[in-house]
């Protein structure tokens, strides 16, 4: 584990030590006890850091090798999840034929994920913050093995309330694994990593649900005439993905850590010096909603994001408007989006750990979203599909990789506070956005047909837009990490109660052992 005196010898010492919390040459800029300045004088937040004669230890920044499993294990059953949420909707047919329900309740299986999220979002971030980063990721692991597990148990055509438990099951899991990626990057990555890892983190979701397009229907294909061969399929796929989210949550169990031994960044070491019993999180939302910059930001990326759920929800029904009986290229226009959106994703964030121009990337990105979105509703029907999927594809790169700019800018903007609260909020709005704009599409599409629909959509990304041109680019991360600490930093706990308390014991014996 990481609190092994081996892992010691296993960091990687790439980044130099930094005791005073200033890069090499800041001391004397900033007044600091190195170049005989009166502490006093200082910063609050460079205060707030040990100085080299002031007889407290501080653990250099270096990168853990560990950071490598932990994105890996994170990614794999964040994607069984995004897997499970898609796998009824995209074998809808199959199901109303097996569970003889009508397809209202099968739609449901899917919309139970959305749901779920918006009430439940609050007691998350709230666990997370005050629990830590361990514990949320097994709750997510764990409830996404019992949720497949159950599923298991309801392939017969009679249990349709179990199969309904299990998917509900795995919809709470959902909720303590969306808001984590940002978090899982902050923790355990350094500064000119991070936003990469944050977006491979999110591209295990969007991965989850590309499988999720392609491997059910190669699995259960709908045999009308055979239910009992049908129920048989529907097993196999199902012990499939239990035995899979299983092994996960074993390798859970035995790679997540709170944290490094060391910090990453200077950000993080920052926050490791402020002990947990400090930290409200009623104290951190009521900043959050104060800080105008990221309630421009909640705003803007629910606009975004839902626009996108309500796209990928409705296309079936756009594409066959105009394209009669092409309902599996539809699914293949459908994975084009996320195929692109992972590209899009990636790239997203290796250029901002590159530039670290967070809010012009977002706003280029916002604005190349909103370009695709015209030309996808205005040669939506001239009749070629293949100009469709090239289309749908431009349009999945800009949207989908907005996601990982959205965690990652309102985690410079909103440092010190949780990236677990952040992320989750920002998912929360999405998901509101989400179910508004899919009502009112969907009504559009019906009543008017689907370019009145996007061009409903086109409206609200415009907005979307405005408001991120006035978000204000505040990197209060950025500036901690360069090591300029002239900012009011009051910390979120990094470590959970349990090993806080832990390490001061450790701490207790070494005095009394040096005594």
């Amino acid at each position: 584990m990481a609190g092994d005196g081996a892992e010691e010898e296993d960091e990687e010492g790439d980044m130099p030590p930094q005791p005073n919390g200033l890069l090499p040459g800041k001391e004397a800029e900033r007044g600091s006890p190195a170049a005989g300045a009166d502490a006093g004088a200082l910063p609050e937040a460079q205060a707030m850091l040990p100085s080299p004669g002031s007889g407290v230890a501080r653990a250099a920044p270096r990168l853990s090798w560990r950071r490598l499993p932990v994105l890996a294990v994170f990614s794999l059953y964040s994607l069984v999840n995004a897997f499970q949420w898609i796998q009824y909707s995209i074998l809808s047919s199959v199901f109303v034929r097996f569970y003889g329900a009508p397809h209202s309740r099968v739609d449901w299986l899917s919309m139970v994920y959305m749901v779920a999220y918006v009430p439940l979002i609050l007691p998350a971030t709230w666990l997370l913050d005050t629990r830590g980063l361990r514990l949320t990721a097994l709750l997510g692991s764990g409830l996404n093995c019992l949720g497949a597990w159950l599923k298991c148990a309801s392939a017969r055509p009679d249990l349709y309330p179990l199969t309904l438990l299990a998917q509900t099951v795995c919809a709470v899991a959902q909720v303590f694994i969306l808001g984590l990626p940002s978090r899982v990057a902050a923790v355990w990555f350094g500064p000119r990593e991070v936003s990469t890892a944050c977006a491979v983190a999110v591209l295990g979701n969007q991965l989850g649900t590309a499988i999720g397009f392609l491997l059910p229907p190669v699995l259960v294909p709908n045999t009308v005439d055979d239910t009992d061969l049908m129920g048989h399929n529907i097993s196999i796929m199902f012990y499939g993905t239990a035995a899979v989210s299983t092994l996960l949550f074993l390798l859970t169990l035995v790679v997540f850590d709170e944290k490094p031994k060391f910090p990453p960044s200077q950000a993080q070491a920052v926050l490791q010096d402020i002990p947990p019993e400090d930290y409200s999180y009623k104290q951190s939302i009521i900043n959050l909603f104060r800080n105008i910059p990221f309630v421009l930001l909640l705003i803007s990326y629910g606009m975004m994001t839902g626009a996108f759920y309500s796209i990928s929800t409705l296309l079936n029904q756009m594409i066959v408007t105009y394209y009669v009986g092409e309902e599996v290229n539809a699914g293949r226009i459908g994975l084009t989006l996320v195929v692109a959106g992972m590209v899009g994703s990636i790239i997203c964030g290796l250029w901002l750990d590159y530039t670290k121009t967070y809010k012009q990337t977002t706003l280029i990105v916002y604005i190349l979203s909103f370009v695709g979105m015209i030309i996808f509703t205005f040669t939506l029907d001239i009749g070629h599909l293949v100009i469709v999927f090239v289309t749908g594809g431009v349009l999945g790169f800009f949207m989908t990789g907005y996601l990982p700019l959205g965690f990652e800018f309102a985690v410079e903007i909103t440092y010190p506070e949780s990236e677990g609260t952040s992320s989750g909020l920002l998912n929360a709005s999405a998901q509101i956005f989400g179910i508004f704009f899919t009502l009112v599409q969907g009504k559009l599409i019906t009543d008017y047909g689907p370019r009145a629909g996007n061009l409903f959509l086109c409206a609200w990304m415009l907005i979307g837009i405005i408001l991120t041109a006035l978000i204000k680019s505040d990197l209060r991360r950025q500036t901690i990490n360069s090591g300029i600490l002239n900012t009011d930093v009051k910390a979120v706990p990094v470590d959970s109660p349990t090993e806080h308390e832990k390490n001061n014991t450790e701490l207790k014996y070494q005095s009394e052992s040096a005594l």
